[in-house]
């Protein structure tokens, strides 16, 4: 039999998003430090035990895993009044078993720049990771730059940003809004969900 002594005792809580799909999951424990890993289905989350076992829910639609919280995606026909205290219970009893969330083997890949654009692509690689990714995360979500081409900067939207009903007019008002004052070169923004 386990006792407390060995099993680490954690504290969850949950916050809502923009999203109405879509919850987070808040630990005092860092699930996957200073990365992110987003799964639309059970198929793309071989690499993520926790995100796989997530899916086996009937009700669990898409799994985003960051730093310490899991932002958790739900069926359209499900309510968060009978599965959020499922969810969390289930999380907690995971992270406490110390099993493993996120396999050491996953990777995520992401497309750079031409060289010509590296300066660009570092300015805006800032904007993003000063002024927008920690509102982002606030909100259960992620954002990653995935390219900039020709005055097009191409962002990845994870999480509960991905199919947020605001995250569309998040992206034209304020991201493009903000990149195109602080970096002229920068002429349109969009978004890929993941």
């Amino acid at each position: 039999m386990e006792t407390t002594a060995t099993r680490k005792l954690i504290d969850i809580y949950t916050e809502m998003t923009p999203n109405p799909e879509t919850m987070k999951f808040v630990t005092d424990v860092m699930l996957f430090p200073n990365n992110s890993a987003d799964f639309a289905d059970e198929g793309s989350a071989k690499e993520a035990p926790l995100a796989t076992e997530l899916f086996a829910f009937p009700f669990v639609k898409g799994v985003f895993i960051m730093n310490n919280f899991v932002t958790i995606t739900k069926t359209p026909d499900s309510e968060w009044t009978e599965t959020i205290p499922v969810l969390r219970e289930f999380i907690k009893n995971y992270i406490e078993e110390g099993k493993e969330i996120v396999s050491k083997n996953y990777s995520t890949s992401h497309k750079a720049g031409t060289q010509d654009e590296a300066d660009i692509v570092k300015k805006i690689r800032e904007m993003l990771n000063q002024y927008v990714k920690p509102a982002v995360e606030m909100d259960g979500g992620a954002i990653q730059f995935k390219s900039y081409h020709e005055g097009r900067v191409e962002l990845m939207l994870q999480g509960s940003c991905s199919g947020c009903p605001s995250s569309m007019i998040t992206l034209k008002a304020g991201i493009e809004g903000l990149l195109k004052r602080m970096i002229p070169e920068v002429q349109e923004v969009v978004a890929e969900a993941m």
